[in-house]
């Protein structure tokens, strides 16, 4: 029997895409949680041993390098952080947008050392899961305003495409290394 390689959906989406729940309950919560808290010391095991020339390997066809999907997933949480921090501070925020493709692109998306930005995300993480535990179901219902969709979104959902993201990225890492043989 022939392994069957992935198609580009599966490439995109090595988990599938995120998936509200109807209900959110606080085990849930608790889980998304404990997912950011272990997402840095799981992207670090998942580019360990990586050689520079691997680094530059884009996850899919034209997608981006093994470097720039570390840096974009800095770049997304400390987006993130922010976020939730305007949330809990002011009446329903419109947050503002940014363009992550171009991000990538950006010099330090492309070439700064990956190390730079796992640093950023263990120590971004420790304040942010501080943060997290110490928010009330009150304050989990605080929302933002994404002006693109114009769709309100609360900080328990938020939490969890969080948690998806930093999972969705760590496995297009590994996905690649499977396929690889690296």
């Amino acid at each position: 029997m022939s392994i069957q390689e992935p198609n580009l959906e599966q490439l995109r989406y090595p988990i599938g895409t995120f998936k509200k729940p109807e209900i959110i309950t606080n085990e849930t919560l608790q889980q998304w949680i404990a997912d950011i808290e272990a997402l840095p010391a799981l992207l670090s095991k998942a580019v360990e041993g990586l050689t520079e020339e691997q680094l530059l390997l884009p996850y899919r066809p034209d997608g981006w390098t093994v470097r720039q999907t570390i840096n974009h997933v800095a770049d997304s949480h400390a987006n993130a952080f922010i976020r939730f921090k305007l949330a809990l501070t002011e009446n329903t925020p419109t947050i503002k947008p940014y363009e992550e493709h171009l991000w990538a692109e950006l010099e330090d998306g492309k070439n700064a050392p990956i190390e730079w930005s796992l640093t950023m995300l263990e120590v971004m993480h420790k304040r942010w899961v501080m943060l997290l535990k110490s928010m009330t179901d009150a304050q989990f219902e605080h929302q933002f305003m994404h002006p693109e969709t114009k769709h309100l979104n609360a900080l328990r959902t938020v939490t969890g495409m969080y948690s998806w993201h930093g999972k969705h990225h760590t496995a297009h890492i590994t996905e690649l290394r499977k396929r690889m043989g690296i």
